[in-house]
């Protein structure tokens, strides 16, 4: 029988402190690490892209935001998505921080090559997660819900569905959402130009 006690501290408790975190993560193909070959056929997307868009639904007035989405990658076969929007003013001034969302899209493997098919987690700070499935088809990515799952205090989303595109070097995107008793409805359409990447 042993002496010593089963709950020592661990060996992390007094370590020293580590360094920031020592990976690169890019939305410039010209810098950072290399892209995983995975990714090729979403090459056109990495990037910071910056523009402004049309949003409603049944049960809100319409209204004008200004959007900034970053695409990365860290060498790893998916990517980042991160999207920040704001409300404009008929003179396009800035009104209030609007929808945030992050995420990750990552192609389906088979046999260890990309095929068009596609699987992406959108998640938002107001309680909803969704599971997109979708496909690739040239430069035109679509995504359409195969589940959402959402906090008890959040707003009652039940599907959706997104088309992207890259037309004339743009961003192109229309959104459709079902929730709150409606059906899928048009809620963010938006095109915005590369400013990064």
């Amino acid at each position: 029988m042993s002496d010593e006690n089963p709950l020592q501290p661990p060996p992390w408790l007094n370590a020293p402190p580590v360094d920031p975190y020592p990976y690169e993560e890019s939305h410039d193909l010209r810098v950072g690490p290399k892209l995983h070959p995975t990714l090729d056929g979403l090459l056109p997307y990495i990037g910071v892209w910056r523009g402004r868009g049309r949003g409603g639904f049944p049960t809100i007035e319409d209204f004008d935001f200004a959007q900034e989405i970053r695409i990365s990658h860290d060498g790893r076969p998916f990517l980042f998505y991160e999207s920040r929007a704001w409300i404009l003013d008929e003179q396009s001034r800035p009104v209030r921080p609007a929808g945030r969302e992050v995420g990750w899209w990552r192609p389906v493997l088979k046999d260890d090559r990309a095929t068009d098919e596609l699987e992406a987690l959108m998640t938002t700070p107001t309680g909803v997660m969704e599971l997109h499935l979708g496909r690739r088809t040239g430069t035109q990515v679509e995504f359409v819900t195969d589940a959402v799952v959402r906090t008890a205090t959040a707003k009652e989303v039940t599907a959706g569905h997104r088309l992207f595109g890259i037309v004339e070097g743009a961003l192109l995107y229309a959104q459709e959402m079902a929730a709150v008793g409606h059906g899928l409805s048009p809620h963010l359409s938006a095109r915005l130009t590369r400013v990064a990447g």
